[in-house]
């Protein structure tokens, strides 16, 4: 089957190279000339870990390719994927559905076939609609249905997540359409994989609910590891033995600074201003939205008073800036908030960050960055863990504290133990909803 996908984003490219290796003829197209010199080239322009070897042998195969040509894309193609970015739009909240439509009615002007126009993108409750509105106008004789097929896609873990998938969620209306789909996500069938078909409304909404529901749960547990500070309780233990109870599970239950990324800030802000349209609030995620962002800033509270009160003239080493391990992505990453106050506040602030870079550098100013904890950590009075990389997992405590000008650590993402730091030498640390703190 040939497939186009609309868009070489972060979801667009993972979702083509993996469908051209379930055996479909994929033809990802961009609007960027730069980006698909990259991809023609062999260059893959975001970090995912084994996304370059996949897509490299699907090329190498003769089944996935890249253009800017549109009409090449689609010709001949059963279904198209709209993967194109919605971001935030300024202002209301709502997801901006710009390239959405773009893409819709580009597609209505080449479309001369029967084809399904599937929505990748994570969109608003009746954008389907939407989208085959704008078909139907640009092109009223266009034969073609629409389909919702939301992803779930974990970065870092995307490739894993695409190829055993918990669950494929296909919104559509017609058996015509579901034939195709069948067709496309016919592999994961085979082995059993749960694939989930629904009215087109009820997939864009399953997106939204289960990312507001999974930052729900990070920022219960935050706010569970606050209180776990003030009444002498470890959020570890904690965490455990709620997540042992199966009807909660011990996914999204740790404690941390804060949830960050491509998806849970846009997507709990646009489910809320939905709520809002449609009279119908959703209480619960506003206060996500509020509570998350007062957690970056009681981290940076958490910095301040491990240095004493005081930030200024100090020198800070911060591991770790992307919004989780394993991804070069900065979006609302707690960094973006934390980092910056330090800078303000006077400190001297040295970064280190494996895949980070390449976007910090100028969503960062007045940072100076690394390649070496322990090159960061040299002559600093105080070492933030923002980001749980796993080089950052096993570092030499006690070389880091000889070399620190004052040994102190703020572990936000709780990897080492209390008692493990004091052992070492540092003489204050603290994590997040945890207790015995080493006060120095």
């Amino acid at each position: 089957m040939k497939i186009a996908m609309i868009g070489t984003g972060y979801v667009g490219l993972v979702s083509g190279v993996c469908f051209s290796d379930f055996g479909h003829e994929v033809v990802c197209v961009d609007k960027d000339p730069a980006k698909i010199a990259k991809l023609n080239a062999g260059i893959v322009p975001i970090f995912e870990p084994g996304l370059d070897a996949l897509m490299a042998r699907n090329v190498a195969a003769g089944r996935l390719s890249f253009t800017l040509d549109l009409a090449q894309a689609l010709a001949g193609a059963e279904a198209v994927f709209i993967a194109v970015g919605t971001p935030t739009r300024r202002g209301d909240g709502h997801a901006d559905l710009t390239y959405v439509m773009a893409a819709a009615e580009e597609i209505a002007g080449a479309l001369d076939h029967y084809a399904v126009v599937v929505t990748k993108s994570t969109v608003p409750i009746g954008t389907n609609r939407k989208v085959a509105e704008v078909i139907r106008a640009t092109n009223p004789a266009a034969d073609f249905d629409v389909a919702s097929n939301p992803e779930f896609l974990r970065e870092g873990a995307a490739i894993d997540d695409f190829m055993r998938p918990d669950r494929v969620v296909v919104g559509l209306e017609t058996d015509r359409a579901k034939q195709v789909m069948a067709e496309i996500y016919r592999p994961l069938f085979l082995r059993d994989f749960p694939v989930v078909y629904t009215g087109l409304e009820s997939a864009e909404m399953i997106k939204y609910a289960a990312n507001a529901f999974l930052a729900t749960k990070i920022t219960f547990i935050n706010e569970i590891a606050a209180l776990c500070e003030r009444v002498g309780a470890d959020i570890k233990a904690v965490s455990k033995g709620m997540g042992l109870d199966g009807r909660i599970g011990n996914k999204f239950l740790h404690a941390g600074p804060g949830y960050g990324g491509s998806c849970f800030p846009k997507d709990t802000k646009a489910l809320a201003r939905m709520g809002q349209e449609h009279a119908s609030p959703i209480q619960v995620v506003e206060t996500v939205i509020k509570v998350n962002d007062d957690i970056k800033r009681r981290m940076i509270d958490k910095i301040e008073d491990l240095c004493g009160g005081t930030l200024r003239d100090r020198t800070i080493a911060v591991l770790g800036v992307t919004f989780k391990p394993n991804t070069d992505d900065m979006r609302d990453a707690p960094s973006l908030t934390i980092v910056p106050a330090l800078v303000g506040a006077g400190a001297k602030v040295r970064v280190v960050d494996p895949e980070g870079r390449r976007e910090g550098e100028h969503l960062l100013p007045g940072v100076d960055w690394l390649d070496d904890a322990y090159a960061a950590a040299d002559g600093a009075h105080a070492l933030v863990i923002l980001t749980e990389w796993n080089e950052f997992r096993a570092l030499d405590l006690p070389r880091l504290a000889r070399i620190m000008a004052e040994p102190r650590l703020a572990d936000l993402r709780n990897v080492y133990a209390p008692a493990d730091a004091a052992k070492a030498g540092f003489v204050a640390y603290v994590g997040v909803g945890r207790q015995g703190e080493v006060n120095g």
